[in-house]
This record gives structure tokens, C-alpha cells and sequence, in this order.
């Protein structure tokens, strides 16, 4: 049993021998590390104060340098502002001697200056006293000269058996008398160069117009006649007992004629946009070749709807490029329809277009209303598109259909007085008569009958034959001038001259006639001999 327990005693005094060695050693090797500790600790101080040492040493030498180069800079930014200042005092003591000389040299131009104002102030002095003495002289010479003219006045009255109030009252008259007569002279003068002058300018403002107005003038004419592409075609247009003219002729409201004159069909009638409504209708059908009273009515229906399209278009496209606006819409109907419409042959929208840029363009020249002026130009004569349906001249229609669309009263004035009909009592109303009678009278803008024609010109001819010694008279470029040749033995060069006034003066007596005609007489004289 002893023997069992043995191991396990050795076993505990081992264990107790290590658990008694344990906090020993922990012990010495806490001794150990302190010493080491410690003898490291006083190893760094040394070091440490060693290296503050040579670290304020380093601080002592730097700040010995720091201070050195501080005296330096210093000693040297001293010289630098003291050479500084010296140049500085150099350059002002050098102004100061230029100021000092510029002084001196207008002091000395100041002296000469008082000099010379003493000397003028002297001669000043001297004239004074000059004038002076003349106006002395002057009075005395003045009342020598009251006491002549009134011993002259004495005698002259005891001459004349007047007194002097007599005599101004006499000589005032006489002059005012003269005076008058110039003035009505000077007024006289003064009226004939306003009266040229105003021609002149007149003459200036309308040529200016009439050379700045771009419309056309050239006499368009309303086609009434239609040409058909053989002689079979009159047939088919009459039909079976002239059923298809009867409805063309009731469906337009035009005449239809159909005479012997070859491959032709005459369309007749006052309304000129019906006779186009017609002529349109014929011309589709013959293209169409299906000619019967149904096909004449859908073609002529057809027709109508783009006749009034196009007339509204043609309105606005007027009222468009003559910048007007705010016009009726019917009144831009009406104007439309003025494109199928003539006046001796000129186109009256065209007409219209052409007085409303005239007018305009005058009233701009002499300061007065372009609209106006141009607004009632464009409608005088929107009469002429209704007057074959209502009675009265186109001037009342014009008026009437004015006044019912709310136009301007000036415009319609205007409208109203364009021919003369009643008195124009504005600018505006007289420059659309001028305008008007311009674009009337322009060479080849209207045309007349070749009749009528011939009788002017004829008429024109004898009453230029009716003058004495006037040998024979020829009227050229259409009776706007007239050449008189008279006979050399009976009119000589002076008489020339009155010929010709007096044969305008009695054209313009005696014939009608748009625009002017330039009167020349010619007087010629030849001598002929023969040599044998």
C-alpha cells in the first residue's frame, strides 16, 4: 500500500516545488526587466539632453546668421530709400526751377501787356476827347441847320401859298397813292409766280405718279366669241329643235348666235360676267363633246362656282396690293367682278388699281391721307359692277353701296364727286379726279369706236383748216397733235406764233378730247430758180 502511494507523493512535492519556483522566477524576471528598464530609460535621457543641447546650439548659431542678414537687408533698404529720395528731391528742385522760369516769362508778358494797356487806355482817352469835340461841332452845325430849313420852310410857304401841314397832307397822299400802285404791282407778280409755281409743282407731283404707278393700262377686251373646231359643231350646239341652245341661252342669260360666218359662235349680252359664265360653259362642252341640256346645266353650275371664286380671289388680291384693309367683303366681291368689266375698252379693276396708286402716291407728295386717297381711288367706280341691275348711274350706285357697307363719308364723297357731279370740298376727293382723268387719258388706255374716232380726227383737222392762210393741217400720233402748215406769202414767222395759241384756244372751245393735243404750225419757204 505504501508502495502504491510513493508515485503520487512524488508526484505532489514536484508540483509544490513548481508552484513555489513559479512566483519566484516571476519575481526575478520583474527585478530583471526593471533594471533593464531603468538603465535603458537613463541611456535615452542622456541622448535626449544631449540632442537639446546640440539643438540649441544650432537655434543660437541660426539666430546669430538671422540677425546678421536682418542688419543687412535693412542697411541696405536704408541706402535704397535714401537714393531714392535723393533723386526724387533732384527731379522736384528741377520742376521747380521750370515753374520758377515760366513765372518769371509771364510776369515779363504780363509788364509788356499792362504797357500796351496803358498806351490804348491813353489813345482811348485821347479819341474821347476827339469825339467829343465833333459832337459839339455836330449839335452846332444841327441847330444852324434847324434854323435853314425852317427860314426855307417860310419862304417856300410864302412860294407856294401852302402850309406845312398842307403840304405833308399832299405829299402823303401822292405817296400812298404810288404806294399802292407798287403794291398792286408787287401782288400782281407775287400771284403769277404763285400761280407758276404751283403749275410747276403740280405738274412735278402728277408726272412723279404717273411714272411710279406700275399697273398696266393697255385696253383688255371681254372675249365674245367662240371658236369652234368644224362646222358640225353649230349643229350639236343647237340640238334636236334647238333644245341644247335654249338651255345654254336660259342657264347663262346670255344670247347665243349662231350665224353663217364660219367656225364662230357670237355670245351677246350687258352682263359681262354672265357673257364670261357663257363663254367658259361653251368652251368646256365642245371639249367635253357631251352637249345636252343636263350636261349644259352641271357644266354651267360648275363654271358659276369657279367664276365666283375667282371674282373674290381677284377682290382680294386688288384689296391686297393696294394695302388696304378692312373693306367689305361684299365690296371685294364687287371689285371682282369689275375684271370682266370695260370702259371704252380699258379694263375697269385695272382702272381702279391704277386711280388708287395715282391718288395715293399724289396724296403722299402733297402731305394729305394716302388712305383715304387710295380707298376711295379703288371703289369710284365699284358702280359699273352692278349698274345693269340697278337704275342710276354708277356714281348714285357707287354712293349707295358705300353708304351701305359703313364706308368712310370722305370715301364716299369722293365717290360721288369724281367726275364733277357735285363740288369736291376735300384734297382727297380732287386727287382721285385728277387721278381718274390721268389714267383715262393715257395714250392707248381706252379706245373708241373706229367711228367716232375718225370724226375727231376730221373735226380736229377742220377747225385747224378754218384759220386764214393756213395751207393744210394734219393730225397724227391719235389726235394728240396736229401739224398746220401754213402758206409763207400770207403768214410770216411772228403771226406763227399767235396762230397756234389761237388754234389751241379754239380746240379747246369746240372739242372734246382726253388729255391734250400739242398744236405745231409750220411755216416753210422755198425759193426755186432754175439755171438755162
Amino acid at each position: 500500500m505504501l508502495s502504491s502511494l510513493s508515485p503520487m507523493l512524488a508526484i505532489s512535492s514536484l508540483e509544490i516545488a513548481l508552484i513555489v519556483a513559479l512566483p519566484l522566477s516571476i519575481a526575478i524576471g520583474t527585478l530583471i526587466g526593471i533594471v533593464v528598464y531603468k538603465k535603458l530609460t537613463e541611456k535615452r535621457i542622456g541622448s535626449s539632453k544631449t540632442e537639446a543641447s546640440r539643438i540649441l546650439e544650432d537655434a543660437r548659431l541660426e539666430a546669430k546668421t538671422m540677425r546678421k542678414e536682418a542688419l543687412l537687408e535693412a542697411k541696405e533698404e536704408q541706402l535704397r530709400l535714401r537714393n531714392e529720395f535723393e533723386k526724387e528731391s533732384k527731379q522736384r528742385r528741377i520742376e521747380l526751377q521750370k515753374q520758377e522760369a515760366r513765372l518769371n516769362q509771364k510776369e515779363d508778358s504780363l509788364d509788356k501787356k499792362e504797357r500796351i494797356m496803358d498806351s490804348k487806355l491813353e489813345l482811348l482817352e485821347k479819341t474821347k476827347l476827339e469825339l467829343e469835340k465833333k459832337e459839339l461841332e455836330l449839335k452846332e452845325k444841327q441847330i444852324e441847320l434847324d434854323h435853314h430849313s425852317q427860314r426855307m420852310l417860310e419862304e417856300l410857304e410864302k412860294i407856294a401859298g401852302l402850309t406845312s401841314e398842307e403840304a405833308k397832307t399832299i405829299l402823303i397822299d401822292q405817296m400812298t397813292e404810288e404806294a399802292k400802285k407798287e403794291a398792286s404791282a408787287i401782288i400782281r407778280e407775287i400771284e403769277n409766280k404763285a400761280k407758276e409755281e404751283g403749275e410747276k409743282k403740280a405738274k412735278n407731283i402728277i408726272s412723279l405718279a404717273i411714272q411710279r404707278c406700275a399697273v398696266d393700262h393697255s385696253a383688255d377686251t371681254t372675249v365674245s366669241v367662240v371658236e369652234l373646231p368644224n362646222e358640225e359643231m353649230k349643229g350639236r350646239i343647237i340640238g334636236r329643235v334647238g333644245r341644247n341652245i335654249k338651255a345654254l341661252e336660259s342657264v347663262t342669260g346670255v344670247d347665243i348666235i349662231i350665224d353663217d360666218t364660219p367656225d364662230v359662235v357670237t355670245l351677246t349680252g350687258f352682263d359681262p360676267v354672265r357673257r364670261e359664265i357663257a363663254r367658259l360653259t361653251l368652251q368646256k362642252l365642245i371639249a367635253d363633246g357631251r352637249i345636252h341640256p343636263q350636261r349644259i346645266e352641271e357644266i354651267a353650275e360648275r363654271v358659276k362656282r369657279d367664276i365666283n371664286q375667282q371674282i373674290k380671289e381677284m377682290g382680294d388680291a386688288a384689296v391686297f396690293d393696294t394695302g388696304l384693309y378692312g373693306v367689305h367683303p361684299e365690296l371685294v366681291k364687287l371689285l371682282g367682278r369689275l375684271k370682266y368689266r370695260t370702259s371704252y375698252g380699258q379694263n375697269v379693276l385695272n382702272h381702279s388699281m391704277e386711280v388708287a396708286y395715282l391718288a395715293g402716291l399724289m396724296a403722299q407728295e402733297l402731305g394729305a391721307d394716302v388712305k383715304t386717297a387710295k380707298r376711295a381711288g379703288l371703289l369710284h367706280d365699284i358702280g359699273k359692277a352692278v349698274d345693269q341691275e340697278y337704275e342710276g348711274t354708277h356714281i348714285q350706285i357707287g354712293v349707295e353701296l358705300a353708304r351701305k357697307y359703313k364706308e368712310n363719308e370722305k370715301v364716299i364723297h369722293a365717290i360721288a364727286a369724281h367726275h364733277g357731279d357735285i363740288e369736291a370740298n376735300s384734297v382727297e376727293a380732287v386727287l382721285v379726279q385728277a387721278a381718274d382723268a390721268i389714267s383715262g387719258s393715257r395714250p392707248g388706255a381706252r379706245r373708241e369706236s373706229l367711228e367716232n374716232y375718225v370724226k375727231r380726227l376730221e373735226k380736229l383737222e377742220n377747225l385747224a383748216n378754218s384759220f386764214a392762210g393756213v395751207e393744210q393741217s394734219y393730225a397724227i400720233q391719235a389726235g394728240r397733235e396736229i401739224r398746220v402748215i401754213v402758206q409763207p406769202d400770207k403768214v410770216d414767222d411772228a403771226q406763227t406764233l399767235f396762230l397756234a395759241k389761237e388754234i389751241a384756244k379754239k380746240l379747246e372751245s369746240e372739242l372734246e378730247y382726253p388729255g391734250q393735243i400739242k398744236v405745231n404750225v409750220i411755216r416753210e419757204l422755198r425759193s426755186v430758180e432754175y439755171a438755162k
